[in-house]
């Protein structure tokens, strides 16, 4: 059975630092693209961050690009997603997501329905 279970979200202050960490069981990450994406109130779901499968490329969509890092634990078959420099409109729900699909570029790689597993979520609140 496949399951994606986020952790790490809370309240931070802007400027502040968060560290999500994404537990995967039921597949392999190298066979796998770990995509994080993000849903606001009101707003649709959007990417933010993925790793490619095998190779491990990373990509950044622009609003978080210097700010985030993705990285992955091959052994543990954990992905993580460092969020620095924290804003107010980082605020909403954090998704991690699987998706076994071959693609390449980031606009292949943070389609959300390239991805068939999806963890439950979890909130990031960033406010003063």
């Amino acid at each position: 059975q496949v399951q994606l279970v986020e952790s790490g979200g809370g309240l931070v202050q802007p400027g502040g630092s968060l560290r999500l960490s994404c537990a995967v069981s039921g597949l392999s990450l190298l066979n796998n693209n770990i995509g994080w994406f993000r849903q606001a109130p009101g707003k649709e779901r959007e990417g933010v961050s993925a790793i490619r499968r095998t190779d491990g490329t990373k990509y950044y969509e622009d609003p978080v690009k210097g700010r985030f890092t993705i990285s992955r634990d091959n052994a543990k078959n954990m992905v993580y997603l460092q969020m620095n420099d924290l804003k107010p409109e980082d605020t909403a729900v954090y998704y991690c997501a699987a998706g076994s699909f071959f693609g390449h570029g980031i606009r292949a790689t943070m389609w959300p329905p390239n991805y068939d597993y999806w963890g439950q979520g979890t909130q990031v609140t960033v406010s003063s």
